[in-house]
């Protein structure tokens, strides 16, 4: 990690940061020795009573801890960013160190490319490290409140989104490190667009397949068609036209869900969702743009850093 087997600027760029960057393994050490440690308290026998079904201590408290790491996780983008764009681009900048790295036969390119890779590097290996922890500590408490697979925080720190969002936190700090040429500003700027950005994907993250739709009879029952791991994004009543109508249309004339008017001519329930499957292809879906944004980042940053003179 100290870049001992790294040459010229690459080196250097692991050198004068080593401290954050021997900062990622001890995290992913102490969260991987926390999750071992919390499962197996979880396995072991239950604490509410002999024979008794309630989860034991262990059970919840690592409950507890993977929602709250996921929240964390969701600002790991954002931290990765705000490091790129201030310590690691704008402070350099802002300083004129920069222009050393240039009298030792090394180009604008050079100088900004080896800190990409090693921020690259060590985001990819760290964020894919971290989401490995992560999964083998949600796999024991799965399902349970908050911790649905599509839930924010969950969704994001499970998988490869994770590293593409770090991988955006990379390209957007050296980009708007070179145009802001101000530590912290560049920092605080970096992390609202990087948050930003995931907001709107997020936003927008179950359009990218196409909904599930199952019926139902008026009197039926809901979970009878959905299944229970399945992310539900819409429900309502059906009339036999095939038009839809919202699920309270009957209520509001007859106080009751399931009992509706003849003249509104009901016949069943509808209900839209995106089961388990979908995991997997939105995961690679929004990956996948999140790395074209990324890369489109990275083009600008590359053009300005030609362009510049020491």
């Amino acid at each position: 990690m100290s870049g001992l087997a790294l040459k010229g600027p690459y080196w250097v760029a692991a050198r004068q940061h080593r401290r954050a960057l021997w900062g990622v393994p001890a995290v992913v050490a102490a969260g991987l020795v926390a999750v071992v440690a919390l499962r197996s308290w979880a396995e072991g026998p239950n604490s509410g009573g002999a024979g008794g079904p309630v989860p034991n201590d262990g059970y919840q408290m690592l409950r507890l801890c993977m929602e709250y790491a996921g929240t964390c996780l969701l600002f790991l983008p954002l931290l990765v960013g705000a490091f790129v764009a201030g310590p690691v681009t704008a402070r350099e900048l802002e300083s004129g160190t920069w222009r050393l790295a240039l009298t030792q036969s090394t180009t604008p390119k050079t100088w900004l490319g080896s800190k990409v890779a090693v921020a690259a590097a060590v985001s990819v290996l760290g964020g894919a490290a971290l989401a490995g922890v992560y999964r083998l500590g949600w796999a024991r408490v799965t399902g349970s409140y908050q911790l649905h697979w599509a839930d924010r925080g969950v969704y994001e720190a499970s998988g490869p989104v994770l590293v593409a969002y770090c991988l955006l936190g990379v390209a957007l700090g050296v980009l708007v490190g070179q145009l802001v040429r101000r530590t912290l500003a560049a920092m605080a700027l970096t992390g609202m667009l990087t948050g930003l950005v995931m907001l709107g994907l997020g936003a927008l993250r179950w359009s990218l397949l196409p909904v599930e739709t199952a019926t139902m009879p008026v009197r039926g029952n809901l979970f009878e068609v959905l299944p229970s791991s399945a992310l539900m994004t819409d429900t309502g009543l059906l009339t036999s036209t095939g038009e839809r109508l919202p699920e309270y249309a009957c209520f509001e004339r007859t106080h009751h869900l399931s009992t509706c008017p003849s003249d509104m001519d009901v016949t069943g329930w509808y209900v839209e969702f995106h089961p388990a499957s979908h995991y997997w292809p939105t995961q690679l879906l929004e990956s996948s743009l999140v790395l074209a944004l990324a890369g489109a980042a990275l083009f600008f940053a590359f053009r300005l850093v030609g362009a510049r003179r020491a």
